[in-house]
């Protein structure tokens, strides 16, 4: 059985980058969906598992902070896995976003084998 990947992202280039490197890695995708702001992604959250979650900080209505802020607050979601994948890649959002319970961080631009990195990681400590 595959997981169900959450992709959080104002840009639908992105979230279409995004999922092509899903595909082309061979994770087990059962279902891949799509929010363009936190708002959003939590209303999908609320109708589908989701196993994994890629977001994106910077986003009109509401933001990724606000948006992982709420997913930690709500204990169905608590400990579903985030990966941080944005521009904003200050040291002091990075730590930020940990804080608040992110389980990683990529910076954009990256290569699709380093965002292929980071889920594989994010996963293993999910099931460690």
């Amino acid at each position: 059985m595959g997981f169900r990947v959450l992709i959080v992202d104002d840009s639908p280039a992105m979230r279409a980058v995004v999922r092509r490197v899903l595909e082309m890695s061979g994770f087990a995708l059962e279902e891949c969906f799509e929010a363009r702001h936190g708002g959003e992604a939590l209303r999908i959250m609320l109708r589908h598992r989701v196993d994994l979650v890629l977001t994106d900080v910077n986003m009109p209505v509401m933001n990724g902070e606000q948006f992982l802020l709420r997913m930690r607050e709500h204990d169905p979601f608590s400990h579903i896995p985030v990966l941080i994948v944005s521009t904003d890649a200050s040291p002091k959002r990075r730590q930020r976003m940990s804080e608040l319970g992110a389980s990683g961080y990529l910076a954009k631009p990256f290569f699709p084998e380093a965002l292929r990195t980071a889920i594989e990681r994010v996963l293993e400590e999910q099931h460690a």
